[in-house]
């Protein structure tokens, strides 16, 4: 199978070349047929692009995994977030995980294609997916209605933004999960005033689609912000292996 088009259907005006790579990983909960095909076309995919393997276990096998998905930390945040989904997902008796890493490309076709053999798995006895990068568990249900928008989900639908107390009264931390699907790192603005709250949050979904579309954010470089007159200056840094993110990120820091 292979996602090579002509024209990409969902193109990155901004993509430059870079060593970076996209890493796509779900999980999909339910009964399959033992012959396992999958209905991706009607979904506009040729199947699963070069790089992203599917893999199939029953689930009282998988449970056994250390780093089984609805256990520890990660199943606590999900039973809360999602209980009937949860409990759904635990009973399935077969899991397919989707996984793999992408060459940064001048296309997000790759996740196009991904979430067509998504939508397909849901078609054919899947009943919940994953998605451990955002923190999500979906229904079926739910997954169509979010990802299987006219035209395509928009960036801000495959990341998760979240808001954070700071150790100082009055003061927010905004940040980013889920960039590492585009192959970029998240982000985190520090020291976000109550009253700049909403707007921090406006200013992240800014900057999830211009990096989802290929742009890249250097070091020092400062970024024009409404009400800020110098702005907010970019610092790349942090490593995969940071939990909060999983991922590199870039850091901003609102003025005092």
């Amino acid at each position: 199978m292979t996602d090579a088009s002509p024209t990409p259907a969902w193109p990155r005006p901004y993509w430059q070349p870079s060593d970076e790579k996209a890493l796509l990983q779900f999980y999909v909960f339910g009964k399959f047929e033992r012959e396992l095909v999958i209905p991706a076309p009607r979904y506009g995919s040729p199947g699963l692009p070069d790089g992203i393997e599917i893999k199939r276990f029953q689930n009282v096998v998988l449970r056994k995994w250390e780093g089984y998905p609805l256990s520890g930390a990660l199943g606590e945040i999900l039973r809360e977030d999602s209980p009937e989904a949860f409990e759904r997902a635990r009973l399935a008796p077969e899991v397919l995980v989707l996984r793999g890493e992408r060459v940064d490309s001048d296309s997000l076709d790759y996740l196009r294609h991904t979430l067509g053999v998504l939508a397909g798995l849901l078609d054919t006895g899947g009943s919940t997916v994953l998605d451990p990068q955002i923190l999500g568990l979906f229904s079926a249900e739910h997954w169509r209605r979010h990802y299987l928008v006219e035209g395509g989900a928009p960036p801000r639908n495959h990341v998760l933004i979240l808001c954070n107390a700071e150790d100082t009264a009055g003061r927010s931390w905004i940040r980013t999960r889920g960039m590492r699907k585009f192959g970029r790192p998240d982000l985190s603005i520090r020291n976000v005033p109550e009253h700049a709250v909403d707007r921090a949050g406006v200013l992240c979904e800014r900057l999830v689609e211009l990096q989802s579309l290929g742009a890249h954010f250097s070091d020092g470089q400062s970024l024009e912000v409404d009400g800020l007159p110098e702005g907010l200056v970019a610092q790349p840094g942090g490593n995969r292996d940071d939990p909060q993110f999983n991922n590199t990120h870039v850091e901003l820091r609102w003025p005092d």
